[in-house]
């Protein structure tokens, strides 16, 4: 029983991470307007230097946020090794995939942290930092994509009388890996809906992404019900 409850707390840490994350950007001043690959210097500067300490507390939220989806990835990983079998390859390629990710969606937030730490420094070292973030943050959606098609892979390939999770959480895992897709195009762009703070590159990305951690969360959640009834409550 305490194994269940330990599952469902990590399959909830998905969504968790999202809910807090998004919090630490609208105090950061990410959201609801990302700074603009074409921005000009001097506002750029100005947004890291205007209110430093809300943007190192927002993105200080928000890494704390972000670490929830390796609980998750940790989550679905159990769940896909019951799924895969034997020789679960593409259930350890989905955990080494969510662990970059995770490491993807940290890093630059660490950066812009740096960015944000001495805000009298070169101008010009700030829009490198600044760059050197979203470009890490956007653009690099292979091991999103990967992570995306393995669960999907595992979870069709499953025959069993009662599947580990319905067959509409892959093709949603499919349906997010092809909207990740565009984000690419933000290494050409520095202006319009292709830019890292685009309609295709940004705000689509976050929606599927958004939608992916709630998928996957409470997805698993049903099937831990389903296998092991509701959750016991704690004695008093």
């Amino acid at each position: 029983m305490n194994n269940q409850r330990t599952q469902l707390w990590c399959a909830m840490a998905g969504p968790a991470a999202i809910g807090i994350a998004l919090v630490g950007w609208l105090i950061a001043g990410i959201l609801p307007k990302p700074p603009a690959a074409d921005l000009p210097t001097a506002e750029l500067v100005r947004f890291y230097a205007d209110n430093p300490a809300a943007v190192r507390t927002g993105l200080t939220i928000s890494i704390f946020g972000i670490s929830g989806i390796g609980v998750l990835t940790a989550a679905i990983t159990v769940h896909l090794l019951a799924a895969e079998g034997r020789s679960p390859v593409l259930c350890f390629t989905q955990m080494v995939a969510g662990t970059v990710t995770w490491v993807l969606l940290v890093v630059p937030l660490v950066i812009m942290n740096v960015a944000a730490f001495r805000p009298d420094r070169s101008p010009e070292l700030t829009v490198l930092l600044n760059d050197l973030a979203w470009i890490l943050f956007i653009p690099p959606v292979a091991p999103f994509v990967v992570q995306n098609v393995a669960i999907a892979v595992v979870i069709l390939r499953d025959r069993a009388e009662r599947p580990i999770l319905p067959r509409w959480v892959a093709y949603a895992n499919l349906w997010v890996a092809f909207l990740f897709l565009p984000g690419v195009l933000s290494y050409f762009f520095k202006s319009g809906p292709f830019a890292w703070q685009g309609l295709f590159s940004f705000w689509l990305a976050l929606s599927a992404y958004t939608a992916w951690a709630l998928i996957m969360g409470f997805s698993l959640r049903s099937a831990l019900r389903a296998q092991h009834g509701p959750e016991p409550a704690p004695a008093a």
